[in-house]
């Protein structure tokens, strides 16, 4: 198989991966970051709002991976 032909195939993989994963999302990220940072409040985590959102970041790029 020649390179160009990899690549292609790749690339191809992945813009019908993200075209699926929009497709099937459950709901919108902000509704997931709202709950995430919803159950990292009933679990007592107490930050401040930055760092509670950097939290949060870190967590849905977790998930998102």
């Amino acid at each position: 198989m020649k390179p160009l032909n990899i690549i292609l195939a790749v690339i191809g993989g992945a813009v019908a991966g993200a075209a699926v994963g929009l497709l099937f999302a459950p709901e919108k990220g902000t509704e997931t970051r709202d709950k995430i940072a919803k159950i990292l409040r009933e679990k007592g985590i107490k930050l401040k709002g930055d760092k509670l959102d950097e939290l949060v970041d870190e967590i849905t790029e977790e998930l998102n991976n």
